[in-house]
Parts: structure tokens; C-alpha cells; sequence
């Protein structure tokens, strides 16, 4: 691919950074699918910067996919069980592109021609109605842009991570892009598992960070991995003081992902065009003592969207949120990437769902308890009223 050959440098001042950052938020509300290319052979912090965009995209219900060519090191699975329960698709080799894909974002690459890509992905480059970001820290004379002018946010830092982390907190911050409370907000769990591993692996745990910007941002990450960790791993978890604690501590989570799924997926039901997963009071806050409301959070969406594609239309979701959350009934419907006979939204009206929102292949809306005397009966009443709107 032709590179533009001007020299990466920092961005001249935090005003234009920021005006970047509103170009790439903005990009995320209006596009609908975001590819995620890194170098080749990627190392620990591009698999990370892809994942946590990834996740960005995901908590806006916009499709993201990561294409990773050949073996993925053993050390990376956990960042990928993180994509398999929050719906990014990852894609190898052998995997064509899917969906609609309106916007391709380099990670931590120094120059174009180090990307990883085949000849669909070089297209898709090519194609002028695909815009092209990118996220990067390397600067100086042996390096060169790959994004449009605007949708470059390379600049000093200790990793694409630590960029896609500044990213995100300019996200959180502005209520335009915020995705809602039940989301839980950007600075997730996962999400910050994402950030702090690609800031660990390029300043090795802090050694090499050269600047109070980076040192700032490791620490602001690193507590709030600690506090986050704390709330879902065993009593005196303490302070993470190595790498293979991080990744110990990761993969049990990932563990524990598994597990929340397959108890959810033991609730799964047809009715007519709709798959679902209806959880009763009891069983929703047995799942939400032993796994927490963030993993509950994230595995309900990930129930969602596999209902739908294996069922081939919708998948529906539903439980009562726990007495110490809200009082309120959270419901989600998915629709298969196959089925486009209806937009999703038109549910939200048909059901009165003023507390809700979404996109035409995704939404999540909520009713107060008090709507309701027996859950279970509530939503199965919901769900045949979603079957009988998509049979139409």
C-alpha cells in the first residue's frame, strides 16, 4: 500500500490532540464496522490496543473485527477470550471479511508497509468511502502515517495502549459518547486489563516510562486494574508486582467468563423465530454473586449475540438486575448478521421501552420491577411479543 512519507511526529499540542480524539469518537457513532490491523508478527502491546479499541467499539454496539495472521502466541489467549465475550470478531487467515466495514485503524505500527494484510484488507484500504485511523507512538525518520489527516492520534507516548487509555478517557468524559449506565462506562474491566498489558509489556512494568504523562497514566491504570481485580478475584489479591501475576490473574478471569457463559446458556429456550436466555430472580443473583455485575454484564451481551446467529434471527437476553445494582429488568435483543428483515429499534417503540437504545442489529432497554409481579412471566410476555413483531 502507497504510504504517506512525511515522518511521524508528536501532535503540536493537547488542543489538536483532543480534536483528534472528537474525530475518532465521532467516527465511532457514525460507522458501523471498524477492522483492526497491527504489524506482523504483533507483539503484546498490539494485540492489546487492538483489543481495547475493539472493546470501545463493542460498548457502542459497533461491529469490530481484528484480523491476526497466523499463530498467535500462547500468551495472548486471554486478550482473546476477552474478544470472544464481548463480540469482537477476530479473524484468521482462512476467515473473510464480514458485515460492513466503513473504517480501518492501524495499531502500533511504524510505517504502512509493516502492516499485516492480504489483498481484501489492501482494498478495503484503497476503497475512499473507508476511512483510515491510526493509533501509534512510534515518531521520527524511519517511520510514516498511514491514517487520513485528522484520524492520526500518534504521538509521545509508552504505548498504543496508553493512546487508546487516553482515548477512552476523553470518551468517559463527554456524555455525547457515553454508552449508557448498564454498560458500566468505558473504563471496564476488560478494558483496562487491555490497556495495562500493552502499558506493561513496552515499559516493562514501568521501568522505561520517561515522561510524568506516562508515568501518570501507569499508575492512573494500574489502581484501577488493582481495584477492579480486587472486586472479582480472592480476598488479599493485593498489588500485582510481576507480569506473570497479571497474566495469572487474567486467565482465571477468563475462567471464570467460561463458566458465567455456560450457566447462562443452561437457561436457553426457543419461542417461534426467537432464541433466549430468561433468568428467574434467584438464578440471576446466584450468577451475579458468584461472577459480578461487570462479567454478568459482558456475558449477557455475548448470549445475546451467539442466540441470534446460531438461531439464525433473534436472540434475546433477560434477567432482574440484583437488589444492590438497580430496580430494574435488563433485557437485550441481537439480531443474526443474516437477518435484516427488521430494525431493531422499531422494538423499542412497539414496547413502550422508554429506558433503551441501540442500533439496528443490537438494542438493550430496561423496565422498573414494579411493572412487573413475576419476572419470568414479564419477559416471556416480552419475548412473544419480539417473536411475533419479527414474524410479521
Amino acid at each position: 500500500m502507497e504510504a504517506n512519507h512525511a515522518s511521524k511526529a508528536d501532535i503540536g499540542s493537547i488542543a489538536e490532540k483532543n480534536r483528534i480524539v472528537a474525530r475518532i469518537a465521532d467516527a465511532l457513532l457514525e460507522r458501523e464496522g471498524f477492522l483492526l490491523i497491527g504489524h506482523r508478527n504483533p507483539d503484546e502491546d498490539c494485540v492489546a490496543a487492538m483489543v481495547a479499541f475493539g472493546l470501545i467499539a463493542s460498548k457502542l454496539n459497533k461491529a469490530a473485527y481484528i484480523y491476526l495472521s497466523g499463530d498467535v502466541h500462547e500468551q495472548f489467549s486471554y486478550l482473546l477470550n476477552i474478544c470472544t465475550y464481548n463480540s469482537i470478531v477476530v479473524l484468521r487467515d482462512e476467515d473473510p471479511l464480514i458485515g460492513t466495514i466503513q473504517a480501518v485503524v492501524a495499531m502500533d505500527t511504524p510505517k504502512p508497509e509493516m502492516l499485516e494484510t492480504r489483498e481484501d484488507i489492501r482494498k478495503l484500504i484503497a476503497d475512499p468511502a473507508v476511512v483510515r485511523m491510526e493509533i501509534d507512538h512510534h515518531l521520527g525518520s524511519d517511520s510514516s502515517y498511514f491514517g487520513d489527516e485528522g484520524y492520526r492520534l500518534v504521538a509521545t507516548a509508552s504505548s498504543a495502549s496508553e493512546l487508546v487509555g487516553y482515548l477512552a478517557l476523553k470518551m468517559d468524559d463527554d456524555p455525547r459518547y457515553s454508552p449508557g449506565e448498564a454498560s458500566g462506562g468505558f473504563l471496564a474491566r476488560n478494558f483496562v486489563l487491555a490497556v495495562l498489558t500493552g502499558i506493561i509489556a513496552d515499559s516493562r512494568m514501568g521501568k522505561y516510562l520517561k515522561t510524568k504523562r506516562e508515568r501518570w497514566f501507569y499508575e492512573r491504570f494500574s489502581s484501577l486494574f488493582d481495584r477492579l481485580l480486587a472486586q472479582k478475584t480472592a480476598a488479599g489479591s493485593g498489588n500485582f508486582t510481576s507480569k506473570e501475576e497479571v497474566f495469572a490473574a487474567i486467565a482465571s478471569l477468563s475462567s471464570a467468563e467460561e463458566e458465567c457463559y455456560r450457566r447462562m446458556m443452561d437457561a436457553r429456550g426457543r419461542l417461534g423465530t426467537l432464541e433466549y436466555v430468561v433468568l428467574g430472580e434467584a438464578e440471576a443473583a446466584a450468577i451475579h454473586d458468584e461472577f459480578g455485575e461487570d462479567t454478568m454484564t459482558t456475558i449477557a451481551k455475548a448470549v445475546a449475540d451467539d442466540l441470534a446467529e446460531e438461531g439464525g434471527r433473534l436472540g434475546l437476553v433477560a434477567y432482574p438486575d440484583h437488589p444492590s445494582v438497580s430496580a430494574l429488568m435488563q433485557f437485550r435483543v441481537r439480531r443474526s448478521h443474516a437477518y435484516r428483515d427488521i430494525d431493531l429499534r422499531d422494538i423499542l417503540g412497539a414496547l413502550s421501552a422508554a429506558n433503551g437504545g441501540g442500533h439496528p442489529g443490537a438494542v438493550g432497554f430496561r423496565f422498573p420491577k414494579s411493572d412487573a409481579t413475576d419476572f419470568v412471566a414479564f419477559a416471556m410476555g416480552i419475548a412473544a411479543k419480539i417473536d411475533a413483531l419479527s414474524s410479521r
